[in-house]
C-alpha cells in the first residue's frame, strides 16, 4: 500500500499524495517544467539547486533512469512533484526506476497529486515556498514555517566545481566557467575538437588570462544573477581580451558586466519548446529553457549590447551580443538534453568567432 506525503505551499495550500523518493523531506521554491520527455536530465540540471520541480506531463519514468544520460554527477533540486509516477519502466537502457533515484540522491518527491491545479496556481501568483510533509497533523505548522523561511542564496558556490579539470580535445583551447554546468555543453565542444578546461565559478580573470585559451564559455547555473558579482568583475576583465560565449546564467551575467539590470519573473521558462525569434535571420526556433531571472529590456538602451533575440511568448530578451566586441551569449540551451537541436549550429558559430580572433591576433603580431 502507497504511503500518504503532502505537498504543502506557503499560501496555505496543500496537496495529499503519495511518497515518492526518500524520507529526508525537504523545502524549496516549487517551479513547473512543461517539456514531454527528458526527465533524467532535468532533475539532474544543476539550475534547478534548491527548486521542487512540478512536472507538466502526466506520465513520469517510464523509460527509467540510465547512467549515461545525467547532467550532472550529483542531483542538487530539492523534489520532484508528478501526477503519475512510472515504478515498472521499459526500456532497453533503463537500470533502475525515478523512485530509485531519488532515493540513491536523497531527493523527495510526491505522486498522484494534482499538477495542472499547481501550474496554474504558479501561473497566477508566481512561484511558491513549498515543502514536503509525511503527516497530516504538520501541514499547518509547516505553511507558518514557510512564511518565515528564506532560501540560501549560494547556488552557485554549492554546485560549482571546487578544481580546475580538463575534458581532452585536439583542438581550439576552451576555459569552461562551471556555475553550475550541464555536461552536454562539455559534449558539444568536445565534439567540435576543442579541449575544455572547467574551472570554478569564481576564477579571476588574470588566471584566465594566464591560461590563453581561444575562448570563454559562461555556463548555465542555478539563481539570482546578482548574487555572482565576483563573475561580473570577471567578464570586465575579459571582454575583448579573448572571445566568450555565454548560456543561461552565463547570459545574465555578461548583461550584467556591461551595465544592464535583471529581474525575477513571475514564474520563468522552464520546458523544451519555448519559441526564440532570430532578429537578423527572421528563423524561429524551438528551444530548451530554464531560467527564472531575465535581462531588463529597456536597461540595454545605454550599454554596447544589441538584441539577437527574443522570446516570442512574453518578448522578453533571449540572445545578446556586443557591437564591436567578440562576445554574444544566449538566454536558452543550445546544448538541449533534454529538447529540441534547433540551436545547436550556435556553438559552431563560437567556434567561427574563435578562429576570425585567432586570425586577426596572428596577423597584429605579424
Amino acid at each position: 500500500m502507497l504511503e500518504r506525503r503532502y505537498l504543502v505551499l506557503e499560501d496555505g495550500t496543500f496537496y495529499p499524495g503519495f511518497k515518492l523518493g526518500s524520507d529526508d523531506l525537504t523545502k524549496g521554491e516549487i517551479v513547473f517544467n512543461t517539456a514531454m520527455t527528458g526527465y533524467q536530465e532535468t532533475i539532474s540540471d544543476p539550475s534547478y539547486t534548491g527548486q521542487i520541480i512540478t512536472f507538466t506531463y502526466p506520465l513520469i519514468g517510464n523509460y527509467g533512469i540510465n547512467r549515461d544520460d545525467f547532467e550532472a554527477l550529483n542531483l542538487t533540486l530539492s523534489g520532484v512533484v508528478v501526477k503519475e509516477a512510472c515504478l515498472q519502466p521499459n526500456h532497453f537502457r533503463a537500470q533502475y526506476t525515478l523512485h530509485d533515484c531519488l532515493v540513491k540522491n536523497n531527493i523527495p518527491g510526491i505522486s498522484g497529486v494534482d499538477t495542472r491545479s499547481i501550474t496554474r496556481k504558479i501561473r497566477q501568483y508566481g512561484v511558491l515556498k513549498a515543502a514536503f510533509v509525511d503527516n497530516k497533523d504538520e501541514i499547518e505548522a509547516m505553511v507558518e514555517t514557510l512564511k518565515q523561511e528564506t532560501f540560501p542564496r549560494t547556488q552557485v558556490e554549492r554546485v560549482s566545481t571546487k578544481t580546475p579539470y580538463i575534458s581532452t580535445g585536439k583542438g581550439l583551447s576552451v576555459v569552461l566557467l562551471d556555475f553550475g554546468k550541464k555536461e552536454n555543453i562539455v559534449r558539444e565542444l568536445n565534439a567540435r575538437g576543442c579541449n575544455v578546461t572547467v574551472v570554478p565559478y569564481d576564477t579571476t580573470a588574470e588566471t584566465i588570462l594566464n591560461m590563453s585559451p581561444d575562448g570563454v564559455m559562461l555556463s548555465n547555473g542555478p539563481g539570482d544573477p546578482d548574487d555572482v558579482q565576483c563573475a561580473v568583475e570577471m567578464i570586465k576583465g575579459i571582454i575583448g581580451k579573448i572571445p566568450f560565449f555565454g548560456i543561461c546564467l552565463g547570459h545574465q551575467l555578461f548583461a550584467l558586466s556591461q551595465g544592464a539590470t535583471s529581474y525575477k519573473m513571475k514564474f520563468g521558462h522552464r520546458g523544451a519548446n519555448h519559441p526564440v525569434k532570430d532578429l537578423a535571420t527572421g528563423k524561429i526556433a524551438l528551444t530548451s529553457q530554464n531560467h527564472g531571472y531575465a535581462i531588463d529590456k529597456d536597461s540595454l538602451k545605454d550599454t554596447d549590447l544589441k538584441i539577437t533575440h527574443v522570446a516570442l511568448n512574453d518578448g522578453t530578451v533571449e540572445g545578446l551580443k556586443h557591437t564591436s566586441l567578440p562576445a554574444f551569449s544566449v538566454q536558452y540551451h543550445p546544448e538541449a538534453c533534454p529538447g529540441p537541436t534547433d540551436s545547436n549550429p550556435l556553438f559552431d558559430d563560437f567556434i567561427q568567432m574563435m578562429n576570425e580572433f585567432k586570425e586577426k591576433e596572428t596577423d597584429v603580431h605579424a
